[in-house]
């Protein structure tokens, strides 16, 4: 089954930690994704919240989420309405927290995408690509295993495991 995430694309640098991603001082007020979501990123911009639109596609450079292992930080950016974060490289708690949740971690050269960019990204089989309608550019991701892939779409762990009653035997 081929599963297509389309989205603009939010730019952001090398090294977004997770206190970037949502401040620890903030968290010390609410543990709320959705409370929590108006500081989405504001350590980088402090208006970046405002900016976003449901079905944005972070893109990002070298270790996003890096830093602490808080899963907050994947629940505030999927409370945004945000599916996918394509990234060079992530931290692999970061990594993991997102599929968890449901959030799609993709890894690739991002250099070719900009600010704006209308970009999809396409999961078949154990190929990802991320096409980037705006310049006509394509390129091949770091692919995703079946049990990841079946993860995303029950959108998580947690409704993995409500839909299929196991850890996943159907799929190792």
């Amino acid at each position: 089954m081929t599963r297509e995430i389309r989205g603009r694309a939010r730019i952001l640098p090398d090294r977004v930690n997770t206190d970037y991603i949502i401040a620890s001082n903030r968290k010390k007020e609410s543990l709320d994704p959705i409370e929590l979501g108006q500081w989405l990123l504001e350590g980088i911009d402090p208006n970046f919240a405002s900016t976003v639109r449901p079905g944005d596609i972070l893109v990002a450079g070298d270790s996003f989420g890096c830093g602490s292992a808080m899963e907050v930080a994947v629940t505030v950016v999927k409370a945004a309405g945000i599916k996918a974060v394509v990234a060079r490289s992530f931290a692999r708690t970061y990594f993991r927290n997102a599929i968890n949740n449901g959030l799609a971690p993709v890894e690739c050269d991002t250099s070719g995408i900009g600010e704006g960019d209308e970009i999809v990204l396409r999961f078949a089989a154990e190929t990802v690509t991320v096409d980037n309608v705006s310049s006509g550019a394509a390129v091949r991701a770091r692919p995703l295993p079946p049990f990841v892939m079946s993860i995303l779409e029950s959108d998580g762990l947690v409704p993995y495991l409500k839909k299929h009653g196991s850890y996943l035997e159907d799929t190792l």
